[in-house]
């Protein structure tokens, strides 16, 4: 299995960092993908994705971090340095978000700003999107980035779900399939092919259903499978082999 998307970074994991990871190999987390969500951090995504066999890293500006960037103008240029190292694969988390206070032409602004780079350097995006999805959609269709990618977390209708498959955008699964209240969701990720999913934790954040208030982690990715596995009645043997060629196919990553 490869979790797509876990913050493995934050401050969360320093006491543990290191014995979770070895506890994730053991139970077949094979790969991890830590997202960019501002400059600084970026460096610490690195040295992690030095030191932890098979951890990948990619180079973004997330909407909710946009108060720690004066000018918008030179994180293009700080990214396409990021992105000569072998282990940044991939645009993000960039993307939109209508529920925080940034203003959100300057949402656009940024994140324009990285979907012409995805173009210009032929990589994926990792995108977040939360009650904006007519836009994001609008500004993938206008951009056409090659390389596709994943639309962070999915939250929606199986009708959004296909207009970002048409575009050649994944969907990552992670613990909002364990929720019966997240029926929508539920329904379009269960009405999807098998071929445009992917597995995230989203650690820590975003726990499963009976692990609320508690920290996430990649150790949970197997039971995000399993979730998977039940919600679209096939064997959790399928459900890895095909997320997990999707993730290396989507990143360019050699298992």
């Amino acid at each position: 299995m490869i979790d797509s998307h876990c913050h493995f970074d934050f401050p969360d994991f320093d006491q543990d960092r290191e014995l979770i990871w070895e506890q994730c190999r053991q139970l077949g987390v094979a790969a991890l993908v830590i997202p960019g969500v501002y400059p600084e951090q970026w460096s610490v995504a690195r040295l992690h994705s030095e030191t932890l066999a098979n951890v990948y890293f990619a180079v973004g500006l997330h909407p909710w971090w946009l108060d720690k960037v004066q000018q918008l103008g030179s994180i293009a240029e700080l990214m396409r340095g990021e992105l000569e190292h072998p282990r940044c694969i991939a645009i993000g988390e960039c993307g939109l978000d209508k529920v925080i206070a940034a203003p959100f032409d300057w949402q656009k602004q940024a994140f324009e700003q990285q979907l012409a780079l995805a173009c210009e350097r032929n990589k994926p995006l990792i995108i977040h999107v939360r009650k904006s999805h007519a836009e994001t959609l609008a500004l993938l269709k206008h951009a056409q980035p090659q390389k596709g990618g994943v639309i962070h977390g999915f939250s929606g209708s199986l009708e959004i779900a296909e207009a970002y498959w048409k575009l050649g955008f994944y969907l990552g699964v992670g613990g909002t399939i364990t929720y019966e209240r997240a029926s929508k969701t539920r329904q379009a990720i269960a009405a999807m092919p098998l071929e445009a999913l992917v597995l995230e934790t989203d650690a820590p954040d975003m726990p499963l259903q009976g692990k609320q208030g508690e920290r996430n982690s990649p150790l949970y990715l197997p039971e995000v499978g399993q979730a998977l596995a039940d919600l679209k009645q096939l064997p959790l043997t399928d459900i890895i082999q095909q997320t997990t060629d999707n993730s290396c196919r989507l990143f360019s990553i050699e298992m």
